[in-house]
């Protein structure tokens, strides 16, 4: 099991007295006769459980292994040209060891495998890390679909939206960069090495998130040439494929990846909804059903060079190039004073979406202060072209031309971070670091209606400026690790219409957002953690967007421009045994969004969109429980939740508990086979002004390598079709009652093929710290 404990820090100076933990061990190494010690790694197992706890590389013949409880370990020591060595360790104080390694005399050892009980999942005070690489995981075609997988990730009908059961919408970072769901669109599964879901993320952070996706990516420690091909073939109402390239070249110390993605894609979608608005005598009905047929390249080059030791240049360039022709038809009841139409809508739609973004990254130790610098660069760019052609049908008569909308959105948005981190003897460590960004968005709506010949046309300019900094402190005293950080924001926001003189909107605010995080051990398998963190969640740059979707003649979907940031406070305590982890959140949140109806009698227009809500509350009481016998793992979270929404506008029935859970069976079966069985779900919601419905999702997955290079996956999900969303509110006097389908349905077939060669370096992997951007 990997042991990774991140630090919290309150002021309670009363919990004194405890065992001493989180211990250095210290490894020196010497060749037998003083033959030079190579590339090496060491592998740190739990005595008891004989789980990896952690990895380290040989740096100047040592190896240092920090932040370890007291406890019994098993050391494991691999290194070219001499024999393993093993050795148990008891672990109470900190300690240095030497190792006398022996030369292999009677062959050369080209190839080391260490086999440990590597889990798929590891939990860590409600933290729950995921091997990709080595897992059956591996083989879903797209990181949407892959987190859609996972415990406790929720994923919107149109997968544009992601969140996290009783976090919100958590910030995504890959390689430790901020990034938006484009970017997560445009990165290939293979290139995935490691998925963490980290729900009491540091002050380091942007404060716009109560949670974080971190994904980090394969490097490689060896000189090689590779690439893997893969095919996934896949049905679900229509036939989807995709195909991926990927390669990867390493010399020395520089490597540069590669991937390209084209897929061919025909989704499909449906929702329907009963609206009742009694104080102007309407009832309208309706069902929308959306065939698409997309076509997606997806193409990403990336150079990571390790300049020294300590010092990177690393430099990314991704994008994603969409084209969809949808085929969207809407059937209507309406009635209104007793006046009744049946009215069959057409809207053919055209549409383009494009997305780049591109990064530069350096990282250098300072050596004679002991300072590690970072700073990196970034800029992305969105744009969307739709042209649509609506007909509407009354009464079954027949079809007459009604609108031709023309819309065009585009996003640009740049942003520079410099980062400095001090550890100490005493092992304190001082972080301090500040983020600038600067976005721009542009929407050009025009339509021409050929029923009132009232045609619109429209120019809407969005800037926003984002300056931040943040400092933190972390350490132990005596048994306490603790974490205090402070990050400040000021946003400035400014809108307008181009037709206008004046600002339509103009906000400049200053937030501070404290985090103080307390971690106490108390032996070598138990520790209690406390959690206090305040947040934002800006809107999406897309929110921007006056780009309209026309339902029917009393129906749109629109953005909403004037939406306020969420404003979050919680506080949270967690009891770890082992494995398994108990935790329990309360969290209330001022501005609130979800989405919501209104009605304008004049235009006799029904208006879909976000708004702000009042206030929102809850308490998350969640259990992680990991198992495993023999061939079978399992995972399994269990969340009994109480959420509150209100608002002044919707009426308030009644805010009940409700459960989500989350079973993860995986069985290593003969012959190399890996069966995986997921099943998750929620009982009925009733969150105050929301009533959503229950669900049960199960998935199942098979998979075999075939002559070591060929891997293949049969997959079939949501097996009993119920993945569909309903929900029922009453807000501004509509009352509402609606459903949503979708098209998750599937059965697939994944083969992946992977070739090349491989040989030894001394290369060292290392993270990267780099910066942000939340286009959608």
């Amino acid at each position: 099991m990997l042991k990774k404990y991140y630090s919290f820090a309150l002021f309670f100076s009363c919990l004194i007295g405890l065992s001493q933990n989180n211990f250095t061990l210290k490894i020196e190494l010497i060749g037998s006769g003083n033959e030079t010690i190579k590339e090496g790694n060491a592998y740190l197992f739990d005595a008891k459980t004989n789980q990896i706890i952690k990895t380290e590389s040989i740096v100047d013949k040592q190896l240092i292994f920090t932040s370890l409880n007291e406890g019994n370990y098993t050391l494991l020591i691999t290194c070219e040209e001499f024999e393993e060595f093993e050795q148990k360790v008891f672990l109470n104080k900190n300690l240095t060891l030497k190792i006398e390694l022996t030369k292999i005399n009677f062959t050369e050892l080209n190839e080391i495998v260490v086999k440990g009980n590597k889990k798929t999942f590891t939990n860590s005070n409600g933290n729950i890390k995921v091997d990709i690489a080595n897992s059956i995981f591996k083989a879903i075609p797209n990181p949407i679909d892959l987190l859609s997988k996972l415990p406790g990730i929720q994923i919107s009908g149109d997968q544009e939206n992601i969140s996290i059961i009783g976090r919100g919408n958590p910030l995504i970072y890959i390689d430790n960069q901020r990034v938006g769901i484009n970017d997560l669109n445009t990165l290939s599964v293979e290139d995935i090495k490691t998925l963490e879901i980290i729900k009491n993320p540091s002050s380091k952070y942007e404060a716009e998130g109560r949670a974080v996706i971190l994904i980090t990516r394969k490097l490689s420690k060896k000189d090689k040439f590779e690439t893997t091909i893969s095919e996934v073939a896949s049905v679900k109402k229509r036939f989807n494929n995709y195909l991926g390239i990927n390669s990867n070249f390493k010399k020395n110390k520089t490597e540069i990846k590669t991937n390209f993605n084209y897929n061919q894609l025909n989704p499909w979608e449906s929702a329907a909804n009963n609206l009742e608005i009694p104080n102007d005598n309407i009832t309208s009905n309706f069902i929308a059903e959306s065939y698409s047929k997309r076509r997606q390249f997806i193409l990403g080059g990336g150079l990571y060079h390790q300049i020294n030791e300590n010092d990177y240049l690393s430099f990314n360039l991704s994008g994603k190039i969409q084209k969809d022709n949808d085929e969207n038809t809407t059937n209507t009841f309406h009635d209104q004073n007793n006046v009744q139409n049946k009215i069959e809508t057409l809207n053919n739609n055209d549409e383009n979406r494009n997305f780049l973004n591109s990064f530069v990254n350096y990282n250098k130790k300072i050596k004679p202060l002991d300072i590690n610098l970072f700073t990196g660069f970034q800029f992305s760019n969105f744009n969307q072209k739709s042209n649509s052609i609506i007909q509407n049908n009354y009464d079954n008569t027949q079809f007459d031309l009604t609108q031709n909308r023309n819309q065009k959105f585009n996003v640009d948005v740049f942003s520079g971070r410099t980062d400095l981190e001090k550890t100490f003897k005493n092992e304190m460590k001082w972080e301090v670091g500040a983020l600038y960004l600067s976005a721009e968005a542009n929407t050009d709506f025009e339509v021409l209606d050929f029923i009132s010949n009232n045609n619109e046309n429209s120019n809407y300019n969005f800037k926003e400026k984002n300056i931040s900094g943040y400092t933190q402190l972390s350490g132990k005293i005596k048994k306490i690790n603790y974490s205090l950080g402070l990050r400040t924001e000021n946003t400035s926001i400014k809108g307008k219409y181009a037709n206008d003189t004046f600002l339509l909107i103009d906000k400049d605010y200053t937030n501070f957002f404290p985090k103080i995080q307390l971690d106490i051990p108390i032996d070598s398998t138990k520790t209690i953690s406390f959690n206090y963190a305040k947040s934002i969640s800006r809107p999406n740059y897309s929110s921007t967007s006056q780009i309209s979707i026309y339902t029917n003649p009393y129906l749109v979907y629109s953005r909403n421009i004037n939406l306020n940031p969420t404003i979050t406070d919680e506080i949270s305590g967690t009891f770890q045994y082992k494995d398994k982890s108990v935790k329990l959140n309360f969290y209330r949140s001022k501005d609130p969004v979800n989405f919501a109806f209104s009605y304008d009698s004049t235009v006799n227009l029904i208006t879909f969109n976000s708004i702000n809500y009042t206030k929102e509350s809850g308490i998350d009481l969640e259990f992680t429980l990991p198992f495993k016998h023999n061939i079978w793992s399992s995972t399994n979270s269990f969340n009994f939740i109480v959420n509150k929404i209100e608002d002044k506008s919707a009426v308030f029935n009644e805010s009940k508990p409700y459960l989500y859970y989350y079973s993860n069976h995986i069985f290593e079966l003969p012959k190399e086979f890996n069966f995986s069985i997921t099943g998750w779900g929620f009982t009925e919601r009733k969150e105050g002004i929301f009533k959503r419905n229950s669900l049960f999702i199960m998935n199942l997955t098979l998979s075999k390598t075939l002559l070591k290079n060929l891997d293949c996956t049969v997959s079939f999900n949501d097996v009993f079709r119920n993945m569909n969303f309903n929900e029922d509110l009453t807000i501004n006097n509509i009352a509402s009652k609606g459903i949503y389908y979708t098209d998750t349905r599937e059965i697939s077939l994944s083969i992946r093929y992977k070739f090349g060669k491989i040989k030894d370096s001394n290369y060292q992997e290392r993270d990267i710290d780099q910066n942000s951007n939340r286009i959608r």
